[in-house]
């Protein structure tokens, strides 16, 4: 069965901020944004990388350390279950289950006369 591509994320899903770096360097720490922040809205992830010198390197640090995030990990494997279908089928499942005779505890009221 060949790969198939269920959702695609573009520069377009991910908020790109250049900063200028924290703490000692001197001039030209103070003078150059090569810290970076990418943020995902829609997962709530945040990556920040100033660590490196170049901008660019720090860029791809925060975008590993955006993808390595529990918040974008959980929100990845939603979005594959959606794409899947497969959440409705396990939510749906799950009620089923609960729903067995031997889950459920039934009472009966005695009339009085």
């Amino acid at each position: 069965m060949p790969k198939q591509l269920l959702f695609s994320l573009t520069k377009k899903d991910f908020d790109i901020q250049f900063t200028k770096g924290s703490g000692k360097g001197g001039q030209k720490r103070n003078k150059c944004e090569t810290a970076v922040r990418i943020s995902h809205s829609e997962s709530g992830s945040v990556g920040y990388s100033e660590s490196e010198r170049s901008q660019l390197q720090n860029k791809k640090l925060a975008f590993e350390r955006l993808i390595a995030s529990d918040k974008f990990k959980k929100w990845h494997k939603l979005e594959i279950a959606k794409a899947l279908g497969k959440q409705e089928m396990a939510i749906e499942a799950k009620v089923n289950e609960m729903m067995n005779e031997s889950n459920l505890k039934i009472e009966y009221l005695e009339s009085v006369e």
